[in-house]
């Protein structure tokens, strides 16, 4: 089975499944999660999405503008921006462009899953009163803090050479990232609601610092998990049921 895609919210394109099953037969509320994905990377995240639409539960997994087949142009915005359209966008109706079925959530119950890049996104949308809960894996706290094995020049590179026009931005807007003039949740915490976020991240990340996000979340009172080993963790281990469980009840699911 494959996702839908959607175009909604004046050009991103949206990948998405409705819950296999309904969880509030009669209520009016759907519980949804965004997918907030990592960035370089190819965009797949069928193993995750169909996981938690077996669950019952809507799953939307938006391109941010400006990055594949979304239109707009990357980086001249904060990324989180982007979430909060799809939010904004989904009691519209948005037909699939290859069965024709039609998706439309009245009274969404968001929960947002950022990984790595996509982690400030998550967090930065967490004071929006429609999201209930966000989790974060090997989500991004500091763009000034690079890991040992990726440095924001280096990684330009990669993304220019190895990507293309995947990734459509000016090198100035690069260079403000890195400098965390934006998109940056160390320096835009009046937008993060601490207690709607879990962080989860393993202890020998080489490319976001373990320890500069256990910090960041000591200090905020975030709740935090850490794994002695994974490396730069796929937002897919929230599939294994080891975590999944501490996730779900961490949710309120």
């Amino acid at each position: 089975m494959y996702p839908h895609r959607s175009t909604i919210a004046e050009g991103i394109l949206m990948e998405w499944f409705p819950p296999f099953f309904s969880l509030e037969k009669g209520k009016g509320i759907s519980k949804v999660f965004i997918i907030c994905g990592g960035m370089p990377g190819v965009p797949n995240k069928q193993k995750l999405m169909e996981f938690l639409a077996k669950k019952g539960y809507w799953v939307l997994f938006p391109r941010y503008r400006g990055t594949w087949e979304s239109s707009g142009r990357f980086l001249d915005h904060d990324p989180y921006k982007d979430v909060i359209d799809v939010i904004d966008a989904l009691s519209t109706p948005f037909i699939s462009a290859f069965s024709g079925e039609q998706g439309q959530i009245l009274q969404p119950e968001v929960y947002i899953i950022g990984g790595s890049f996509g982690g400030p996104a998550a967090m930065l949308a967490s004071s929006d009163a429609r999201v209930k809960k966000v989790v974060t894996v090997a989500g991004v706290v500091d763009w000034t803090v690079s890991g040992e094995e990726e440095h924001m020049d280096d990684l330009l590179h990669m993304v220019k050479d190895g990507f293309g026009e995947a990734y459509r931005f000016d090198d100035a807007a690069w260079q403000e990232l890195s400098q965390g003039m934006f998109y940056n949740p160390v320096t835009m915490g009046d937008l993060i609601d601490y207690k709607k976020v879990l962080m989860i991240h393993a202890k020998d990340d080489m490319v976001v610092p373990h320890g500069t996000s256990e910090s960041f979340a000591r200090k905020n009172n975030i709740s935090f998990i850490s794994t002695k080993k994974g490396g730069h963790l796929s937002t897919s281990i929230l599939t294994r049921w080891s975590l999944w469980r501490k996730v779900k009840k961490y949710l309120a699911l």
